[in-house]
C-alpha cells in the first residue's frame, strides 16, 4: 500500500455540486487595499484564555444541520469548529488537504482501497470517543436511500465501508475516485455518534471540534464556546460570537465602535475609517468566489447559445469590479485560480456592447426583456451596472431583489428565473455544470463524459487536463458568467490575532483566534 503524507502534500481533488476571486484577466485595482499577510500570534501568555471573540459574518444559515441543508453559510460555521471529518483543509495553505480526525491514510495500488487511521483520544462532545464505527455509520447515513445530504453525490463510488477495528476505517470503491479524499473534507465527511438523531441538530449537537454550539439567537448571532477536552491544539478563546450584520455599513459601524472585533467580508468601498489607521489591520485574503450570472439554459431564448454569449459579451466586468471598489479580477471561467483545472479564459466573449447588439438580431432575438433574481445580501451596485450594460445591448433587465430563503426556492430549487447571481463560494465545484439537474438548465454529454474520466482518472496530470477542457467547454458554451472572482478584506482591531484571512465565505476556522490581555 502507498502511505499518503498529509502533513506534506495536498492531495488535489474535486467537489460535487454545491451551492454556494485573486484571478485571471487582470489585477486588483488600488481600491483593494489590504495586507496580504498579518502579523506572528503573540506568545500564548500574552493572550486572555477568558477573552471573547465577536466576529462579523453577512449570512445567516437557515438551519444547523449539515446533513439536509444546502449552502455554505451553514458549513461556513460549522465545519472545524463543531464538526470534524476524517480529513479537513487547510485555508492558509490553498486549501491543502490535512488530518483532523484521521491522522493519515494508506491507498492501494489500484486506488479502490483507502485505509484511514483515527487520530488517538479523540472525543465527541458528550465525553464518548470518537470509534471507526461511528466513522463508518456517519458515511452509510449519507450513502443510503432517501439520504437528504445535499452533497450525496460525492461519495457515490464507495462501495463499502468497513471497521476492522475501533481504530481504523476502510473504504472500498466502485471505480477510482479522484474526488473522494477532497468529499471527505467537506460536510458529506463529519463524523456523527452512531445513532445521531439529525432531525434534532438544530436544538444540539454533538461535534468533536474546538468549540460547542452555545446557542442561536436567530436573526442575530450564534455563540460557540471552547471545547475544553479537545484532542488537539485548543482554541485561544473561552467563546466566540457570530454577530450576522447584512449590512455593510452597520458592520463598519459595528467594527470602528468595538462592538465586533473582526469584520469579515468588508466593502471595499467603505474601508476609508481603517485604513491608515492604527487601531485596525485590512487584510486581502484569496478566496473561491466565483460571482456567478446564472443563465437559464433550459428556457427560450436563453437555450439559444448565442444569446447566451450576447449577454456576456454586454457586460463590462472591468467596469464592475472598479464600481465595487477593486476587491476582484476578472474570471473568464468557471474554474478559480486555485483550483485544478484552472486556465485563463478571459478573452473569450469580450465586453462589446455593439457586437452583442448584433448577436442577437442575427439570432432573430428583439426587444429581450428579461428579470435578474438576486439575493439581497450583495450590494445593489452590481443590479446597477449589469442593467445599464445590457441595455447598452438592447436588452431590458428588471432587478428583483430577494431573501436568500426565497432565492433557494426559487431559483435553486424550482428553477424559475431568467437570470440570477449567486456567489459560488465553494472550491471544486466544476461538477455543477456535469450535473444536468443543477439549477443553471445546462446540459452536455461531453462534458459530463470528461468529468466522470477526471474522477477516474489514474494520475493528476491526466485528471487536471480533463477539468482544464470541461472550463474551456462550459465557458465556449457561454453556460453561465463569471463576473469576477472576489478578494476577501476582512478588519481586524488591534490587539486580535489569527483571524481568519482566505476562503473566509466557505470556512471559517476560529480556533486560532486570539485576545491579547
Amino acid at each position: 500500500m502507498r502511505r499518503s503524507a498529509l502533513r506534506i502534500a495536498a492531495v488535489l481533488a474535486l467537489a460535487g455540486p454545491v451551492l454556494a476571486a485573486c484571478g485571471s484577466g487582470g489585477t486588483p485595482t488600488p481600491g483593494a487595499t489590504g495586507a496580504d499577510s498579518q502579523a506572528p500570534a503573540p506568545a500564548a501568555g500574552a493572550l486572555d484564555p477568558n477573552a471573547t471573540a465577536r466576529v462579523r459574518l453577512v449570512l445567516e444559515p437557515t438551519s444547523l444541520n449539515l446533513t439536509s441543508t444546502a449552502g455554505v453559510a451553514v458549513e461556513q460555521v460549522l465545519l472545524d469548529n463543531v464538526y470534524q471529518g476524517l480529513l479537513s483543509v487547510d485555508t492558509t495553505a490553498d486549501n491543502k488537504i490535512v488530518p483532523a480526525l484521521a491522522t493519515g491514510f494508506e491507498t492501494s495500488a489500484d486506488g479502490l482501497t483507502y485505509t484511514f487511521h483515527l487520530t488517538p483520544g479523540a472525543t465527541f462532545h458528550d465525553g464518548s470517543p470518537v470509534t471507526a464505527e461511528d466513522a463508518v455509520w456517519s458515511l452509510q447515513q449519507v450513502l443510503a436511500p432517501g439520504s437528504k445530504q445535499p452533497n450525496a453525490k460525492t461519495l457515490a463510488t464507495i462501495a463499502n465501508v468497513a471497521a476492522p477495528d475501533p481504530a481504523t476505517v476502510v473504504i472500498t470503491l466502485k471505480q477510482r475516485d479522484t474526488n473522494l479524499t477532497w468529499a471527505l473534507t467537506q460536510r458529506v465527511g463529519v463524523v456523527y455518534r452512531k445513532g445521531t438523531d439529525f432531525t434534532k441538530l438544530d436544538a444540539a449537537e454533538n461535534g468533536t471540534g474546538p468549540f460547542k454550539l452555545d446557542g442561536w439567537q436567530r436573526g442575530s448571532a450564534i455563540t460557540l464556546v471552547r471545547n475544553d477536552a479537545y484532542k488537539g491544539a485548543k482554541a485561544k478563546v473561552a467563546k466566540v460570537v457570530l454577530s450576522y450584520i447584512p449590512d455593510r455599513n452597520a458592520a463598519n459601524n459595528a467594527q470602528a465602535t468595538g462592538q465586533t472585533d473582526i469584520e469579515t467580508a468588508a466593502e471595499a468601498t467603505l474601508l476609508q475609517p481603517f485604513t491608515g489607521n492604527d487601531r485596525f489591520t485590512v487584510l486581502r485574503g484569496t478566496t473561491t468566489d466565483k460571482y456567478t450570472l446564472a443563465i437559464n439554459n433550459a428556457k427560450p431564448p436563453l437555450n439559444n447559445p448565442a444569446v447566451r454569449h450576447a449577454i456576456r459579451r454586454a457586460i463590462d466586468k472591468d467596469a464592475l469590479i472598479k464600481t465595487l471598489g477593486g476587491a476582484g479580477v476578472r474570471l473568464g471561467g468557471p474554474i478559480p485560480t486555485s483550483d485544478p483545472g484552472f486556465q485563463d479564459l478571459s478573452t473569450i466573449d469580450p465586453h462589446d456592447a455593439a457586437a452583442a447588439r448584433k448577436a442577437l438580431a442575427d439570432a432573430g432575438v428583439g426587444n429581450l426583456k428579461l428579470t435578474l433574481k438576486i439575493p439581497n445580501i450583495y450590494p445593489a451596485a452590481i443590479g446597477d451596472v449589469l442593467v445599464a450594460n445590457l441595455k447598452e445591448a438592447g436588452i431590458e433587465l428588471t432587478v428583483k431583489q430577494q431573501e436568500f430563503t426565497a432565492w433557494l426556492s426559487e431559483v435553486y430549487t424550482a428553477r424559475d428565473y431568467d437570470l440570477s447571481l449567486v456567489n459560488h463560494a465553494e472550491p471544486h465545484d466544476i461538477a455543477n455544470f456535469a450535473t444536468p439537474g443543477y439549477y443553471f438548465g445546462y446540459d452536455n454529454a461531453q462534458v459530463r463524459e470528461w468529468y466522470a474520466q477526471a474522477v477516474a482518472a489514474p494520475d493528476e496530470r491526466t485528471r487536471t487536463e480533463l477539468l482544464s477542457r470541461i472550463g474551456r467547454q462550459v465557458t465556449e458554451d457561454a453556460a453561465a458568467d463569471w463576473l469576477f472572482q472576489a478578494q476577501t478584506l476582512t478588519v481586524v482591531r488591534k490587539g486580535v490575532s489569527g483571524a481568519p484571512q482566505h476562503h473566509t465565505s466557505s470556512r471559517l476556522n476560529l480556533a486560532g483566534i486570539g485576545i491579547t490581555k
